[in-house]
């Protein structure tokens, strides 16, 4: 009975042994496909395939698409330009929470024709406070559009 469970013991490691070899052999392929995106780019059902690629819908023309890393003491700006019909409307935020003007960081927004409109957030003076990620988010009723970027503060040395 010992002998028998000995050879069963050690049958099984000879198979999970070579599993595992067999599976360490094999080519690792990464995926090119995000999780939970359609292959073809286009949207499962076709409410959302309308409402996110609506010829009216909002769309952001211009951004600030770059990570910024900024000096303590001095003037930031980010610029945001959108357009769609009826005109969309801008909204800041920083890591995730909206942001509204006041002393030290105006908001400005200019409408230019029927359809777009363009919007600007400068802080002067930046602080480590404004370290973060910001966004600008253009909405309408046809759609949503949005783009973030990142800054990072540095300390100059006179």
């Amino acid at each position: 009975m010992l002998l028998k469970c000995v050879l069963i013991t050690t049958l099984l490691c000879l198979a999970w042994e070579a599993e595992a070899r067999r599976g360490r052999n094999r080519p690792r392929t990464k995926s090119k496909v995000q999780i939970g995106l359609p292959i073809t780019g286009k949207y499962r059902d076709p409410e959302s395939d309308q409402y996110y690629n609506n010829n009216d819908g909002a769309k952001i023309l211009l951004a600030s698409h770059f990570d910024l890393e900024y000096v303590l003491g001095h003037k930031i700006a980010f610029l945001c330009t959108a357009k769609g019909t009826p005109r969309p409307h801008i909204t800041w935020f920083k890591d995730g929470n909206e942001i509204f003007a006041h002393h030290y960081l105006h908001i400005h927004e200019w409408f230019i024709g029927d359809d777009r409109v363009k919007s600007k957030i400068e802080i002067d003076p930046a602080t480590q406070m404004d370290a973060g990620v910001y966004e600008c988010t253009a909405d309408n009723m046809y759609s949503i559009d949005r783009r973030s970027f990142k800054t990072d503060f540095s300390i100059a040395f006179d």
